[in-house]
């Protein structure tokens, strides 16, 4: 143990041990290092093992524990930031907030975190907040903000065979566009969904075919950003989400 924090000693095998705790369980081959690290935290803080303000372990400590790369634990703190049940001060460290536990126990009574149960209506739900996000941003967004956009496209049809670079640069693009919305409750909320339907998004995006289709959609949304109107933006969003929709419906999730 780790006399300051109560984190185990690390051991060999320790990753894929972590992927059978008592949570909603995602199957062995959706595991990833962030799906690990997330399932991790949610047992410690279900546990009370971390009361609130009580600050988590650093990244380093958590990296070697787990072995896993540090990028991992930064994705993973940031979930739980989105889902309220922790807070993360730069230059301090990430601190669990008052109320976690019953926020927790709400959310995985759900099913919503890392479990297959809700995924159709999160779809639902999130091709709602993208649609938004994309029609306010036409009205908000700023030059220098496209040309990000933009950038971020050109990454992904440079990844379209690199995988974990694709997902990033995915990922990036409709931040950027959350950012450009200018309307803060609506961007947390969408990345709160998108974060809950992470695994089956890159899942998805991994199948043959559909990284090439993706760089197409986001095409016609950047396309239709740029003329600042948001019926052709919505239009152009509602096009992609339904494509995107169908394909995480289609993500074979085989039985844990």
């Amino acid at each position: 143990m780790c006399g300051c924090y109560g984190l185990r000693v690390n051991k060999p095998g320790m990753a894929s041990d972590l992927t059978r705790m008592a949570l909603p369980s995602i199957p062995t081959e959706l595991s990833t290092p962030v799906a690990v690290v997330t399932r991790y935290l949610l047992n410690e803080l279900m546990s009370g093992r971390w009361a609130p303000g009580d600050r988590l372990p650093p990244e380093r400590t958590l990296a070697t524990t787990l072995g896993v790369g540090r990028s991992a634990i930064r994705e993973a703190t940031a979930a739980l930031e989105i889902l309220g049940v922790a807070e993360v001060r730069p230059g301090s460290g990430t601190y669990v907030r008052d109320g976690a536990s019953a926020l927790l126990q709400k959310t995985l009574s759900w099913g919503l975190f890392l479990s297959a149960e809700r995924t159709a209506d999160l779809v639902e739900v999130r091709e709602a907040l993208e649609i938004q996000c994309a029609r306010a941003a036409a009205l908000q967004i700023t030059d220098d903000q496209l040309s990000e956009v933009r950038e971020h496209l050109a990454t992904m049809r440079d990844t379209v065979d690199d995988h974990p670079a694709f997902v990033q640069a995915d990922s990036r693009f409709h931040e950027l566009i959350d950012d450009a919305s200018g309307n803060a409750p609506l961007r947390d909320l969408v990345r709160s969904v998108r974060a809950l339907l992470r695994v089956w998004v890159e899942r998805a995006l991994n199948e043959g075919g559909h990284a090439r289709l993706t760089v197409a959609e986001h095409q016609a949304v950047v396309d239709a950003l740029a003329t600042r109107e948001p019926d052709k933006a919505e239009a152009a969003m509602r096009a992609h989400m339904g494509s995107a929709g169908q394909r995480l419906r289609s993500v074979e999730l085989p039985q844990p």
